[in-house]
Parts: C-alpha cells; sequence; structure tokens
C-alpha cells in the first residue's frame, strides 16, 4: 500500500464518522420555524448540511480526543468552528467578493436563495458560533468558555480570516512578494485550522506552554494546505471540486504556485506536511488521525 493509499484509508471511518456527527449536530441546531424566518433557517441547512470535508471539525476533536475530552462536547465545540467556516464561504461566494455559482457541487447560497438571505445566512452562522461556545452545555467550566470564544473570534476577525480575506482581494490590485503571500494565507486559510487545534486543547485544558508543538502542526499544516489548493486550482478539475478553478490566475494574483513554480510548489508543500508530522514526534498513536490529515493534505484533489 502506498503512502497516499494508507492516508485515505486511515482517514477514511474518521471523515464520515466526523461528517455525520457534523450534519447531525447542525439538523438538531436549526429546526425550520413555522414563520418568516423559515427561509432564513433554511439557507443555513442549505449551506451547513451534506458539504464540505470537515476537516476543521475533524482536527478539532482529534485534538480533543487526545487529551480525554468526552466526543459529544468536541462535537459541539466542531459545530462552532464549521458554522464560522461555513459562513465564510457564503460571503465568499457573494457577488460583491468573488462571485462563484457553485460551492461543493451545488448553487451558491445567493443562486439558490438570494443575496439578502445569504447574507443573513453567514450572519446567523457567525452569531450561532459563540452562542454554542458561551452555551454551559458546551463545558461547565465559565473559563474554558471563555477561551474557546477568544481563540474563535482571534481566528476569524481582522487578526486572522477577514483580514487574510482582505489581503486577497488587495492582492487583485498589487504584487505581493513570498513573505506577504504567505502571511495572507497564514491569516486567511491558516488562523481557523490553527484554532481548531488550538481548541481541541482548550477542551482538554492544556496549558498554553503545553501547545507548542501542536501549534507548529497546525501552522506548518495550514501553509501546506493552500500551497496544495494553489496547485488544485492551477490543475484540479472543476467537476470534482465542485467550484470554478484557475480564478487567481485570471485575476492575476500571486501564489504559492505563481511564486515557486509547479516543482518547488510541490517540494515545500511536502516539506511542511514531514515537517508538521515531526512537530507530533512526542505524541504517541493518540495523534494518528493528526499525522494522517496532514498526509491527506497532499494527496486530496479538491
Amino acid at each position: 500500500m502506498t503512502a497516499d493509499a494508507a492516508a485515505s484509508s486511515d482517514l477514511r471511518e474518521p471523515l464520515e464518522r466526523i461528517a455525520r456527527d457534523i450534519d447531525a449536530s447542525f439538523d438538531a441546531l436549526l429546526p425550520v420555524p413555522a414563520d418568516p424566518r423559515a427561509r432564513l433557517v433554511e439557507a443555513m441547512r442549505y449551506a451547513a448540511i451534506g458539504g464540505g470535508k470537515r476537516l476543521r471539525p475533524l482536527l478539532l476533536v482529534a485534538t480533543a480526543e487526545m487529551h480525554a475530552v468526552d466526543r459529544a462536547a468536541a462535537v459541539r465545540v466542531a459545530t462552532a468552528i464549521e458554522a464560522i467556516h461555513i459562513y465564510s464561504l457564503i460571503h465568499d461566494d457573494l457577488p460583491c467578493m468573488d462571485d462563484d455559482a457553485l460551492r461543493h457541487g451545488k448553487p451558491t447560497v445567493h443562486r439558490a436563495f438570494d443575496e439578502a438571505t445569504a447574507v443573513l445566512a453567514g450572519d446567523a452562522l457567525h452569531a450561532m458560533a459563540f452562542e454554542i461556545l458561551a452555551d454551559p452545555a458546551t463545558s461547565g467550566d465559565p473559563f474554558v468558555r471563555i477561551e474557546l470564544c477568544h481563540a474563535l473570534a482571534t481566528a476569524s476577525g481582522a487578526s486572522g480570516m477577514a483580514g487574510g480575506q482582505m489581503m486577497d482581494m488587495v492582492a487583485e490590485h498589487e504584487v505581493f512578494d513570498l513573505p506577504t503571500v504567505t502571511r495572507l494565507q497564514a491569516l486567511k486559510t491558516g488562523a481557523l485550522l490553527a484554532a481548531a487545534v488550538d481548541m481541541g486543547a482548550i477542551l482538554g485544558r492544556v496549558p498554553v506552554e503545553g501547545r507548542q508543538h501542536l501549534r507548529g502542526f497546525a501552522r506548518d499544516l495550514g501553509l501546506a494546505f493552500q500551497i496544495v489548493d494553489d496547485m488544485l486550482d492551477a490543475e484540479g478539475d472543476e467537476a470534482v471540486a465542485g467550484k470554478a478553478l484557475r480564478k487567481d490566475a485570471d485575476a492575476g494574483k500571486q501564489t504559492f504556485l505563481s511564486l515557486l513554480g509547479v516543482e518547488r510548489a510541490r517540494e515545500q508543500a511536502t516539506m511542511l506536511v514531514d515537517q508538521a508530522i515531526g512537530q507530533l514526534a512526542g505524541c504517541g498513536e493518540e495523534a494518528g488521525i493528526l499525522r494522517a490529515v496532514a498526509r491527506y493534505v497532499l494527496e486530496r484533489d479538491h
């Protein structure tokens, strides 16, 4: 069995299980009301249920379970971070941003509903994430709940995902060098991936000084993930991706691929994945899923 096949085999069941768990969680949290809010909740359900790789929830739950956290509690927190991810995709797809027609192989929310409903669905998913984290059902420890909220807010805002998205928009009009592109992607993509790992450790009450290897793992993983994303955007199959590709090149944006070239980008991604796995050298078999996710990042086709 090749390393790539082994990674697929190692992750198949965990990915399928986390997808079921997250779908069930959103289904329970988003009953459609019998009043004029129904269209909003239907749009939230349309975006949230039955789509995406669920890598962030898997990273969070795997990290939490490494530290003996109850899976049900970890899935609640994983639902919160996935709600933030989904809200960002809804807003990214809007005509005022990337103006995309497809997401996960089906019409984007503003195409399936309308722009105003899509904006509100994203807003409501954003709010729901923090409602979940602040709920005592997530953790009986208010300090854990506060730290979870702080971690997700930091990763989502101007110092994280939203800041990276702003840099990405500016990149259409300015020429970015490699350090700037690296910073952009560390915020736009890496911050939420890193938060998933960090929040799993927070649930496990791991002190900040005990998380350095996990943060190093997440940092390296996030950069490798984005390099592969750039490669898939340039070389991937739109039918498999379920969305439009080659938009960065058409917009004239600098990416890891345009700055490094295909071979060097592939080598860099491989090095980062090896480095990420190396960050877990002090962990035992309990970190097996994290290692498998790192290998999966290199082999994925969408």
